[in-house]
């Protein structure tokens, strides 16, 4: 495991802690459309028809998608919670996600 992967684990458990993390199909749906998402975040094991239903909703209430390298397996031994979809609900962890996933890649 990268430097970069150890981070990003390390700051979705601190997301998870800091209830700054919604995990699921109803709940990010209502976070984006609340617009309290700042990122939408997609497992890379999500279906095709999760991954085009968030990628809808998201781009209707012009929140950024990533898709990720990550497992539901890996975000469950990081959170606890096993999920295909996740959004972020602050700023500043958004964007440092972000740049880690980037790195990952």
């Amino acid at each position: 495991m990268s430097t970069d992967e150890t981070q990003l684990f390390s700051l979705l458990g601190l997301c998870r802690k800091a209830h700054k993390i919604v995990f699921g199909h109803d709940a990010c749906k209502i976070a984006m459309r609340d617009k309290t998402a700042k990122c939408c975040i997609l497992c890379a094991d999500a279906s095709e028809r999760l991954k085009a239903e968030m990628l809808a909703l998201a781009t209707e209430n012009s929140i950024p998608v990533q898709e990720s390298a990550i497992t539901m397996s890996q975000m469950k031994a990081a959170t606890q919670y096993a999920s295909a979809v996740f959004c972020i609900t602050e700023v500043g962890f958004a964007r440092r996600i972000a740049a880690l996933q980037e790195n990952i890649s």
